[in-house]
């Protein structure tokens, strides 16, 4: 045999163990497995005053990272039964001028109702620093209301001390709703570019969702030096909205300078915690729970939601926390 012919005959064979003896299937992607969330949703009228419509089930529409899904539950949160649990987080550096606001803050907690407990943390250094447990006594509660003593800065940042309370949250109870109120400027001194994308925001929003709290937040201006004012202002708030509207909340504020009260945004939170209701929905989980993207559309009428941009989806039939 001519070396040409043997060549040929060495690459035919190897041709032929490369070639497979049975016909193999192509792979299939891995599916998701079946999973689970809940969210608290806040449903208002558009115009202002009277009674949000009834929604009931078949009115919604839910779509979890771009896919639709399914709803499970939809239970309303209006009834002393439901209990909530709400932390006032304080800016520890914020301005003496505060203490014109700890009136409409005293009132606001008074007015809660019975099943309702509360706590007042103070952001300092980074932390959640708690000033009593949570409790539905309000004189209990009212005790740890005071001036914040801290310099501008001592916070370290909002964002830190938010995760450290989500984090630490003073309570084990998986069965109440939790809501934060947080005063502050909103100004991240450990990120002061002007990019929406700020890690310490985005960490702090994602251990809000996983904690389930929903966050709402008051702008109180803290000055700063020179050029740097119109700077804060504009990224405090911008990155407060961003929180705010990842968990569900609303964010409040009067544009450049401080309110005169903090009566009508503290009301708008206690008639939005009164027309609370809680979803619950299954969604494709790809392993180990995480927070995914959630949209949501209701068919009523004249009628306001506000729904977290973000939710925890877990494994079915346990526990999302």
């Amino acid at each position: 045999m001519s070396k040409l012919g043997m060549k040929f005959g060495l690459v035919a064979g190897l041709l032929l163990l490369a070639v497979p003896m049975f016909p193999q299937s192509k792979a299939q992607p891995a599916q998701g497995q079946q999973g689970q969330g809940q969210a608290v949703v806040t449903v208002l009228p558009k115009a202002g005053g009277g009674a949000p419509a009834s929604i009931a089930q078949q009115d919604l529409k839910i779509a979890v990272n771009g896919r639709q899904s399914s709803v499970t539950n939809w239970v309303s949160l209006r009834g002393p039964e439901n209990k909530l649990e709400l932390v006032l987080l304080i800016d520890g550096s914020a301005r003496a001028t505060l203490g014109s606001q700890l009136g409409d803050i005293t009132h606001f907690i008074q007015s809660l109702p019975a099943n309702t407990r509360i706590a007042i943390a103070y952001m300092k250094n980074g932390r959640a620093v708690m000033a009593g447990p949570l409790s539905a006594d309000h004189a209990q509660v009212l005790r740890g209301l005071h001036m914040p003593g801290g310099s501008p800065g001592s916070n370290a940042s909002p964002y830190f001390c938010l995760s450290d309370l989500a984090q630490h949250w003073p309570s084990k109870d998986g069965a109440a709703r939790r809501e934060v109120v947080m005063i502050t400027n909103g100004a991240d001194e450990y990120d002061m570019r002007f990019d929406a994308n700020d890690p310490y925001v985005d960490a702090a929003i994602t251990d809000s969702v996983r904690a389930r709290l929903v966050v709402y937040s008051i702008y109180w201006q803290n000055i700063g030096f020179g050029g740097r004012v119109v700077y804060e202002i504009n990224t405090g708030q911008s990155r407060l909205l961003q929180v705010a509207e990842a968990t569900g909340g609303n964010s409040y504020g009067v544009g450049y300078g401080n309110p005169v009260s903090f009566q009508p945004f503290l009301e708008d939170i206690a008639r939005r915690l009164q027309n609370q209701y809680e979803l619950s929905f299954t969604a494709q989980l790809h392993g180990k729970p995480d927070v995914e993207s959630l949209k949501l559309k209701i068919d009523a009428p004249a009628t306001q939601i506000d729904f977290p941009q973000q939710v925890l989806v877990g494994q079915a039939g346990t526990a999302v926390d």
